[in-house]
This record gives C-alpha cells, structure tokens and sequence, in this order.
C-alpha cells in the first residue's frame, strides 16, 4: 500500500512513519510545515527511507498514494481534503479541534473517496465508548461527567475524545428516550457544561454533561467518564500510555479503508469487521 502522511515530522507522523515501515507499508509521501528536506525515515529513527518531508499539500497530488494518513491541524485538514478527492486518495484524519468547515470539506470528499475521521483513533477507547453507551441507557437519569487529562502542549481543549465522549452519551440517552416513549420529542439534546467555577455551579438540569480539561507534564492521554446516582457511582476510564496505540490504529483504519466505496467511516465500522 502507498501512503502519504500529512504532519509527517511531529510526534504522530514520525510514529505512523515507523510503525508503517515495520509493517511493509511504503510510505511515499511526507508533508510537514517543518523538517523539510529531511529524510523522513531518519525523523522516525528508522534510517533513510528515500523519502524526503517537504511543504506542500500539492506532493499528494502526485504521489499516487492510496491512503493519506494526517495528523496536523485543522486549516491543513481543510486544504487537503479536496486535494486528495481530486487525487483519488482515501483519508485517515486523526487531526483534533476541527471546526465545521473542515468537518463539511471531509464530508465532500467522501463523495468521491473514502473517509475516515477521528479524534482517537484506539481500540481500546471505542470499546470505552460501547462500554459508555451501554451504561448511560441502563442507569437513566445518573449525572454524567468527563474528565480528561493531556500533555502541556495540547492547544485543544476539550479534546475531540471528550467531545466525542459527549456525543456518545447524548446520543444513548435519545435512544433510550426514543425506546421509552416513541412519540416523544427528540429535540431535548443534554446541556453540555465546560468546567465549573463559581456559587452557581448546581446542576440545573439533571441531562446535563460536565466536561474538565486537565493539562500537564507528558501525559499522552486519560479519558474517564463518571456516572454518579444516589449511593453509587461508577467511573469508566481510558488510559493511553504510548502514541504508537493512535498510530497502529490509524494505519489499521488506512488498510481497511483503501479497499472500500467513497463514503465517511469511523473506527467502529473498522473494529466490526
């Protein structure tokens, strides 16, 4: 398989490089902001690869890659999108903080190419998010909070992980609400509350969904989502220890990805087949 990496000289690029090389995958395609010029085979400590970084999204036009894997930021996601549709490159974005112009250019593209986003690309967290999903729906009216923990150079806050977190409980409690009453209005979205500061933090409404941004030292990433009733609570948690976790999951998505149809996908339609 050929790949292109976009944001090949940071921390993930360098691990997708590696981990792609260990799996015979030919990585014909690196695009960084920085290091250009470098060999990126030496950026990964792997030694030459014969492949060189270079600044601009315009060499996945012409690398024939079937995959794009990116791992940037969200104004790079936004100009590659297109770019690799015009290619015929399908693409695995793990990039975080996406406003919704590039999350509408990805959406465009997966009319013509396959299209994987997402904020985390670990097995381990999407079973987190089954495991969550399933909780939410049995415990009902349980208060749901989220804490997450990253390093001190995460510019993003909350992360995408929490979001999707959210995204995750909103959607279990509409459709246990659905399942209860299928005539009820589906219009009843929880509030979502980003930290707590002040006398007027009591929950004023009990759907609502607390979210803390915590950062500091190296922390890769540590997800937990607290669901607490009367007398009892139960805390799920999610620990990442090591980014290669992202970077398998990320090249996993990429070889499922370059055998489908143009569309959007998510990890979990990877993890069912």
């Amino acid at each position: 398989m050929r790949l292109a990496v976009v944001g090949a000289s940071g921390r993930m690029g360098r691990a997708v490089v590696r981990l792609a090389r260990a799996q015979g995958i030919d990585v014909v395609c690196a695009v960084s902001v920085t290091d250009v010029g470098l060999d990126v085979g030496e950026l990964a400590g792997i030694g030459r690869i014969g492949t060189c970084v270079v600044d601009g999204l315009a060499a996945v036009e012409v690398a024939q890659a079937a995959v794009v894997v990116d791992f940037s930021v969200p104004s790079a996601t936004l100009a590659l999108a297109p770019i690799a549709a015009a290619a015929g490159s399908a693409v695995v974005s793990g990039t975080t903080g996406l406003g919704e112009d590039a999350r509408e250019a990805l959406a465009r593209a997966s009319q013509r190419v396959a299209v994987l986003w997402e904020p985390n690309m670990s097995a381990g967290m999407h079973v987190l998010g089954r495991l969550v999903s399933e909780a939410v729906a049995a415990l009902g009216d349980w208060d749901v909070e989220i804490a997450e923990t990253h390093h001190r150079a995460k510019e993003d806050a909350p992360s995408g992980t929490a979001l999707r977190l959210v995204e995750t409980v909103q959607r279990a409690r509409a459709a246990a609400a659905s399942s209860a009453a299928p005539t009820a209005s589906a219009s009843a979205r929880a509030p979502v509350v980003f930290g707590r500061h002040g006398k007027t933090t009591a929950r004023s409404n009990a759907r609502e969904v607390g979210v803390v941004a915590i950062r500091g030292g190296d922390v890769v990433g540590d997800h937990t989502v607290h669901l607490m009733g009367g007398g009892e609570r139960i805390e799920l948690t999610h620990r990442a220890t090591s980014r290669d976790v992202f970077a398998h999951g990320a090249l996993r998505a990429a070889s499922w990805l370059v055998t489908r149809p143009p569309g959007m996908y998510t990890m979990a339609d990877v993890l069912k087949t």
